[in-house]
């Protein structure tokens, strides 16, 4: 069996990343360890999720420390939706979201696949909050 078990997501600050991931998404912080030397770990994602371990796909947040990756913050996927966020109430997220001050681009739609509305995180990214049908 082969599931993806983490993706590597740039930020320009690691605790302005997390407060957004578990305060305005309500994630769930997995890790947050100082290792020898002063590297930082820290992984994100969602609560409940259907990864083998119960936890789904984590985003493991890295410090854009390079000229380069600083410059690729914000833009992980070029202008396409990065991330395919999956809710099972989506009026709860979408309201939790724009209390915590979450820019939507578009109002909720509803389209064959389900609710679905594209959001940006902290940096501009765009992802889409999607509830399928029946959930």
């Amino acid at each position: 069996m082969l599931r993806l078990e983490n993706a590597t997501y740039l930020v320009h600050d690691l605790d302005d990343a997390i407060a957004f991931f578990t305060d305005a998404l309500g994630f769930t912080l997995r890790q947050d360890e100082t290792f020898e030397g002063g590297w930082r770990r820290v992984v994100v994602g969602p609560g409940a999720g259907t990864g083998a371990d119960g936890e789904g796909t984590g985003l493991v947040l890295a410090l854009a420390t390079s000229d380069d990756a600083r410059a690729r913050v914000g833009r992980q996927a070029g202008d396409e939706v990065a991330f395919f966020l999956r809710t099972d109430d989506f009026a709860a997220q979408h309201a939790r979201m724009l209390a915590h001050g979450v820019r939507f681009r578009e109002e909720p739609r509803h389209e064959v696949y389900g609710t679905v509305a594209i959001f940006e995180d902290l940096y501009g990214t765009p992802w889409d909050l999607i509830q399928p049908p029946h959930a």
